[in-house]
């Protein structure tokens, strides 16, 4: 028995008699659909230009919008999750995502359409904070690893299969049916949660800091809407530039005040844990590193290969699969294994896969490319949930909640940035091979999708190196395991 936690007057002992399933399933169905809605609606961008009769500049903002939502809310998750229960949380943010979903899907008016990822948006922002902080709380450390190997494939396979079934809708039905399709799965969520979900954490109720809020808004916001503006009017832009100073200012000021209060909205001493901190920049690195990737690729078949958006999804099938089962497995090697190897072997993958990348050309055959994008979705999980496993075992419990919001606000940042980057180094691309009087299209954009995977490759590099840094922690022996060993123990004594 780890400790002790009252629920509805009754005392449950926490990562011991907990059903622990049955409280997971209706979080990770709800966080499978948030991840998925993230890059779902990538690929009907086009579409939704059309149907909507709106600019390119304009339609970028159903997923900018999204992302500046989660941005807000995912800072403040862990003065949520103190203040009401999980069950009120789960409840809420699901109700929201049905609300939201239900919304876009009706909607024949960008204005309409734009409300309702908002408010998916709203419900992703709770969820993704709320499913660490119940695994931290209901699993004890040495089973960590596969239970956060589990969630990994909820944040690391929705994103990465979004395209693929995206492709499929849309080569038969209209782009509401991509909102169409989440729905039952959002309603089986709730149900499942209204009957199994029990609340896991300490309802404390710590004094709400209004100004600790609005600093984590405008900071997150400043910087999240800045990068995501230079795509548009590029970096030297006025609102580009305003905007990160803003945000940068923001969350300096921030950092300060939480540094100073007894009881701070997000415990920012967390970094003062060296293998959180060393984890999170790790989680920052790969996250960036699929979702450029998945920028990059569908625009690479589509505009490079100049293959349909059906084709599209199925070539994108095979890296999707592939990530869901590395994501799974992951966590429970990590268990076996630690942390170092698994994510030096993992980066070591994804140099090699981003360097297949730097080099693809308009006549690459298919299968390059697809293995090449299998190879990422391989490296990126073996890092990703090893990674994180073992930065928020490196907390102690009382900054879970803290740890958890910090890696997810920093993921969520870190995916935005490397949009916008990876747009950037595409557009510079385009422009060097108009430069050198080449007047193919494909080629253009090919090019472009080169210098935007340098762009990945630096980051995989980069992190290859942070790797030599990472030292394994909280890999606990089982009750089982420590059985065995005492029993070898005596046996030794008696020989």
């Amino acid at each position: 028995m780890t400790g002790l936690l009252k629920i509805k007057g009754e005392i449950l002992p926490l990562q011991t008699e907990v059903k622990k399933f049955p409280i997971m399933l209706g979080l990770l169905i709800g966080g499978f659909v948030g991840m998925f809605s993230e890059t779902a609606l990538n690929i009907a961008l086009t579409s939704l230009m059309g149907d909507l009769h709106i600019t390119a500049s304009t339609v970028q903002w159903l997923t900018t919008g999204y992302l500046l939502v989660v941005g807000v809310l995912v800072p403040v998750s862990g003065l949520l999750i103190r203040w009401f229960t999980t069950r009120q949380l789960l409840l809420t943010a699901l109700s929201a995502f049905m609300i939201g979903t239900l919304i876009s899907a009706l909607s024949h008016t960008f204005t309409l359409l734009f409300v309702g990822r908002l408010i998916q948006g709203i419900a992703t922002g709770i969820l993704i904070p709320l499913i660490f902080n119940t695994v931290m709380a209901i699993f004890p450390p040495h089973k960590r690893g596969a239970a956060l190997g589990i969630v990994g494939l909820v944040i690391m396979f929705a994103p990465a299969i979004g395209p693929t079934a995206a492709g499929f809708i849309l080569s038969t039905l209209t782009w509401q049916w991509i909102f169409w399709v989440m729905l039952p799965f959002l309603i089986l969520a709730f149900f499942i949660s209204a009957i199994f979900c029990r609340n896991v954490n300490e309802v404390t109720r710590p004094k709400i800091d209004i100004f600790s809020i609005a600093l984590s808004t405008i900071g997150f916001e400043g910087i999240v809407f800045g990068f995501s503006s230079a795509g548009e009017g590029g970096w030297g832009n006025t609102k580009v530039i305003v905007s990160l100073a803003i945000g940068v200012i923001g969350l300096l000021i921030f950092a300060i005040r939480q540094l100073k209060m007894d009881k701070p909205m997000l415990n920012v001493r967390a970094f003062q844990h060296k293998m959180f901190t060393i984890g999170t920049l790790m989680i920052m690195i790969v996250f960036s590193i699929i979702m450029s990737s998945m920028l990059l690729l569908p625009m690479y078949w589509q505009s490079g290969k100049l293959v349909a958006v059906a084709l599209t999804g199925i070539l994108l099938l095979p890296g999707g699969i592939v990530n869901g089962v590395v994501s799974a497995v992951s966590g429970k090697m990590y268990d076996m294994y630690g942390a170092k190897w698994l994510v030096r072997i993992g980066f070591i993958i994804c140099i090699i896969s981003a360097a297949m990348f730097v080099n693809i050309q308009t006549t690459s055959s298919f299968l390059f490319v697809i293995t090449a994008n299998i190879l990422l979705m391989i490296g990126a999980p073996l890092v990703m949930s090893p990674a994180q496993t073992n930065g928020l075992n490196a907390l102690p419990k009382e900054l879970s909640p803290d740890g958890s919001a910090i890696m997810n606000t920093a993921q969520q940042v870190s995916g935005a940035i490397a949009t916008a980057l990876s747009a950037t180094f595409l557009a510079a691309g385009e422009h060097a091979y108009t430069l050198s009087n080449g007047h193919n299209a494909a080629e253009a954009l090919t090019n472009g999708v080169q210098y935007g995977f340098v762009f990945t490759l630096v980051l995989t590099i980069i992190g290859f190196l942070l790797s030599f840094t990472i030292k394994t922690v909280g890999v606990y022996e089982t009750p089982q395991e420590q059985d065995k060993k005492m029993r070898l123990k005596e046996e030794t004594k008696l020989d």
